[in-house]
């Protein structure tokens, strides 16, 4: 992407053994991010995912990840709420890796943020090869790609 600048604020709901460092969600952020931004990334629990889901979707489950971008500003502002205890089970469950997936969610909701979306087949498409060419630089396996062969570490 661009040498777009970022500033970035992470946030914890609690603490959690073998998060990612802030370096990193920037790093992950600043890979995916197409124009200057101010994000907030709060790490939450699965009842502060549960009250969010619930009060912005109506959906009544913690969710991996919502994002919150705030309007046509400049720079881009938004705020991501990352729910660990979720991102730990379906990374377990998709035999990934927790930083993986992790990395995966912080792309995911940064083109989220700047207007992709993956509602339609053909928005679908953009925005996943976009997610899968952003990571690969990274040395992030495709994560639309499931191996239940192998177990991560």
């Amino acid at each position: 992407m661009s040498k777009a600048k970022l500033e970035l604020t992470v946030q914890q709901s609690e603490s959690w053994p073998g998060l990612p460092t802030k370096r990193d969600i920037r790093r992950w952020i600043l890979a995916s991010l197409l124009e200057d931004a101010n994000v907030t990334v709060r790490l939450i629990d699965e009842d502060e995912g549960r009250e969010l889901n619930r009060y912005f979707r109506d959906r009544n489950k913690a969710t991996n990840v919502l994002t919150f971008p705030y309007g046509e500003t400049t720079p881009l502002s938004a705020d991501i709420a990352l729910c660990i205890p979720v991102i730990r089970g379906e990374a377990k469950k998709q035999n990934k890796t927790f930083h993986d997936h992790f990395a995966h969610l912080c792309v995911h909701a940064t083109l989220h943020f700047q207007d992709f979306s993956h509602e339609e087949d053909a928005e679908r498409e953009i925005m996943e090869g976009m997610e899968i060419d952003i990571l690969e630089k990274m040395g992030i396996p495709n994560p639309y790609e499931q191996d239940f062969e192998s177990n991560p570490t």
